[in-house]
């Protein structure tokens, strides 16, 4: 036990796998980026300096997606798509920002965005052995490290007002890093092209290359009511790229499972992943029908259905990857080869055990639970706003009562103020919207678990899944930020008292909840994550090289260069150019221009490239990550992968996975000849 401990504190560095990490695959933490393999493969050099610029330059959107700083003045630029909440919640029936754009000449005219935050990583300190749990039973150690947890996170941010502090696990639990935010909670809009334009191509070119999307747009971070003194800030480069220029990407990827054991990738394949795919399936269509009934209905359904149809896009990709004989027969041979090293080992074998069986077991529990869980508590209330600001009120009063180390993670004193802010943010809510998720969710849940369930039954009482989804949408009153604050503030006693029947509904519910999620962590989570441990111990220690963690949504730099493929034969360029959105514009969505788009056509330099490709390895929560060059320069910003990349949550293939961008050429065409924003541009240029 001693041996595995030190291994897991070294755990610094490890491999995902048997495999040699490809030139460009990995998406490296800050504190251990490999710049003697970058400085081999493409001659460049960059050092610590370089490196804390990047680090203070990238910023972290809560609505799960990255940016980065771009002037001295708090200018952020990101994707639309990552503001296009913001955007629809800023719209009225007579002023729809995601059809017409939203421009400003002054600072007077940026909006503040509902619910957004931005947060800039200024410290990492490892707390890897302040959270080494001591001997004991697994709920004893699991409590104390809990304790722990709660206790570093209030130690190192003290005012929660400007910071916030995260503990992140890397490597499976083999790495433990304290992640010290600097937040804005004042996050304002400041350009935004039309949805045409930036989804230009829609749904069929989602994912796929070819593409001409000017998928951009600019926040500012404001401090007290001011833009923000940002001194840390990515310079602009609007110079033409050019094919094999070496780039880096810095961001927030979301999540991957690159580490995950054969039995864990086959439990995804075959069960949970089309599980969730049915159900994407029918509410993309459900919402869709919505979407057509009038143009109102349109509008407050645009958003938040090009979500589900990229999500469901996303995880078809990853259902493709795991049903590919090869990739899993690798995955076999490589997991097989790490098993054979290790029980020729019998120093290692002893100490390491036998935790793929461990592993297997809890993929029983997990197709035991799955449904109950997923139903009850991971995907409880589909997208409802209403019932997951219920959810919030209705535990954070009963998690903030308790002693930090025995709240649910989610609630912890670091985390209690931006759970707070969000939800206290006035955002538009849509009741026929919300009737339509909540009644989707209590029938699937009826569907999956049966009407003859317990928890089924409970929900439901005598009412039908719409009839309750009506009356919840339609009684309560949460829309209201006001309602929302009173209870907020009231806590314990507010929630009890509250009438509300979204409150009396989760109420009610919530014992269920909490004592699935609760199942969940005892017969998966738990003894996952421990064979976990011990499966990267053991790679650790055969392997004994440098690599890269899974992602964890927070700040990692891959790098890579300007580059197309080759697929079944055919070649494909790393460019288009504004010449081919011209050609591709048909007149009819999803390819039709806006009005200004086609006024500018013969101003625009048609040579420009617009969307370029790069081998840089990106995942989900990549979108709006600056493309940069090796002097530290922004050359474009990252909106998307090609439809090889969805596979990246398991794998990296250098011959195919590319990272597909706007370039910053192309936005300043754009903001000159298109949108006239000469103010905005010259910001970006530092003039």
């Amino acid at each position: 036990m001693k041996r595995i401990c030190v291994l897991l504190c070294l755990l610094a560095v490890w491999l995902g796998g048997p495999r040699p990490v490809r030139a460009d695959e990995g998406m490296w933490t800050f504190d251990n980026f490999p710049m003697a393999a970058l400085s081999k493969a493409y001659g460049v050099s960059i050092d610590q300096t370089w490196l804390e610029h990047v680090r203070l330059s990238a910023v972290r959107l809560t609505s799960g997606c990255s940016a980065a700083v771009v002037s001295a003045g708090g200018l952020v630029m990101t994707n639309h798509h990552c503001v296009v909440d913001c955007a629809q919640a800023l719209s009225t029936p007579r002023n729809d920002l995601l059809q017409d754009g939203f421009l400003t000449q002054t600072m007077a005219e940026e909006r503040r965005c509902p619910g957004q935050q931005a947060e800039i990583l200024v410290d990492v300190f490892d707390v890897t052995k302040d959270l080494q749990p001591p001997p004991g039973s697994a709920a004893v150690r699991q409590r104390a490290r809990d304790d722990a947890w709660a206790k570093a996170e209030r130690e190192r941010c003290p005012n929660t007002t400007i910071y916030r502090c995260q503990i992140v696990a890397f490597y499976r639990g083999g790495q433990y890093m304290l992640y010290r935010y600097r937040i804005y909670s004042d996050v304002r809009l400041v350009f935004a092209p039309e949805f045409a334009t930036a989804f230009f191509g829609g749904d069929p070119d989602n994912f796929n290359f070819p593409r001409y999307d000017l998928d951009v747009s600019f926040l500012r971070l404001y401090e007290d009511g001011a833009p923000a003194v940002t001194p840390e800030y990515l310079r602009w480069n609007p110079a033409p790229p050019t094919p094999g220029q070496p780039v880096f990407v810095a961001g927030n990827p979301g999540a991957t499972e690159r580490s995950l054991t054969v039995s864990q990738l086959e439990t995804q394949r075959d069960f949970a992943l089309p599980v969730a795919q049915k159900q994407r399936a029918e509410l993309r269509d459900l919402m869709a029908a919505y979407a057509q009934e009038n143009a109102e209905q349109k509008r407050l359904a645009e958003s938040p259905l090009f979500g589900v149809e990229n999500s469901y896009k996303v995880y078809a990709g990853r259902q493709s990857t795991l049903d590919d004989p090869t990739f899993m027969a690798s995955r076999r041979k490589e997991e097989a080869d790490l098993k054979r090293r290790v029980s020729g080992r019998g120093d290692l074998s002893a100490e390491i055990g036998d935790p793929w069986s461990r592993i297997d077991k809890a993929q029983k529990a997990y197709w035991e639970l799955y449904l109950f869980y997923r139903q009850l508590e991971a995907g409880a209330g589909s997208l409802s706003e209403l019932f997951t600001d219920a959810r919030t009120l209705v535990r954070a009063a009963a998690e903030r009562i308790k002693p930090p180390g025995q709240r649910l993670s989610e609630y912890s004193d670091a985390r209690l103020p931006l759970i707070g802010r969000a939800l206290l943010d006035d955002r538009p809510i849509d009741p026929k919207l919300e009737e339509l998720y909540l009644g989707f969710w209590l029938s699937k849940t009826a569907e999956a678990l049966t009407p003859n369930d317990p928890d089924v039954r409970m929900m439901l009482g005598n009412e039908t899944p719409k009839a309750l989804a009506a009356r919840l949408a339609r009684g309560s009153r949460l829309a209201d930020p006001a309602v929302r604050k009173a209870l907020w503030e009231g806590g314990q006693d507010a929630i009890l008292a509250s009438t509300d029947p979204m409150i009396r509904f989760v109420l009610l519910t919530d014992p269920q909840a909490r004592d699935i999620r609760k199942q969940w962590e005892q017969s998966v989570s738990a003894p996952s994550d421990a064979g976990a441990e011990r499966v990267a111990a053991a790679r650790f220690a055969v392997y004994g090289r440098q690599a890269y963690p899974d992602a964890t949504f927070t700040l990692r730099l891959s790098y890579g260069d300007i580059a197309g493929w080759t697929e079944r034969g055919r070649s494909i360029g790393p460019f288009t150019r504004f010449a081919g959105l011209y050609e591709r514009a048909t007149g009819v969505a999803p390819y039709a221009l806006p009005p200004r788009w086609l006024a500018a056509k013969e101003r625009l330099a048609g040579d420009t490239v617009m969307n370029l490709t790069t081998t840089n390895d990106i995942i989900g929560g990549n979108s709006g990550s600056p493309l940069i060059d090796a002097k530290g320069q922004v050359v474009g910003v990252v909106f998307d992968g090609n439809l090889h990349s969805l596979g990246g949550d398991y794998g990296y293939d250098g011959a195919l996975n590319r990272t597909i961008s706007v370039s910053a050429a192309a936005i300043g065409e754009a903001l000159a000849k298109v949108y006239c924003r000469t103010q905005l541009l010259a910001e970006l240029s530092g003039k």
